[in-house]
């Protein structure tokens, strides 16, 4: 299974802005924080925050925060939100797929493998993986 370089830098700058809720961060900040290429975190932002999951201000007090709680936002969603399907075969998706013969019972394992990997993305949230005492609002740290 193959992680994007995307959803990767997009949970992290969702981490970043998770562990001060109460202030805004721009990306310059985020970036740097997390060692990110500003200029492709400008764009990643951009999808996070047509998906919901971050809003914005301009100005001199503006930057970025989160769109809803950490505890609110699943790994899923953040996948979701920057590549689309979770698992894809050569770039299209699993929906429909099908082989002849012996083969036939392959799409089902692809399946599945999408399925468990939703499950546990699912499952984890950002509040989840937040050091303890990181975020100043209350979460269900959890473990993995």
């Amino acid at each position: 299974m193959h992680i994007s370089a995307k959803a990767d830098y997009a949970t992290r700058a969702l981490l970043e802005l998770a562990s001060d809720p109460g202030r805004p961060l721009s990306c310059e900040a985020i970036a740097s924080a997390q060692e990110i290429p500003f200029r492709f975190l400008k764009s990643v932002v951009g999808e996070l925050r047509r998906a919901g999951l971050v809003r914005s201000r301009r100005g001199c007090e503006g930057g970025y925060w989160l769109g809803r709680p950490a505890e609110e936002i699943a790994l899923l969603d953040v996948v979701r939100a920057v590549d689309g399907e979770l698992l894809t075969l050569r770039g299209e998706s699993l929906t429909g797929l099908g082989y002849p013969g012996p083969a036939a019972g392959l799409p089902g394992v692809w399946r599945q493998v999408e399925s468990e990997a939703a499950a546990v993305l699912g499952a984890l949230t950002l509040a989840a993986l937040l050091p303890a005492g990181a975020s100043e609002e209350p979460s269900a740290i959890g473990a993995v």
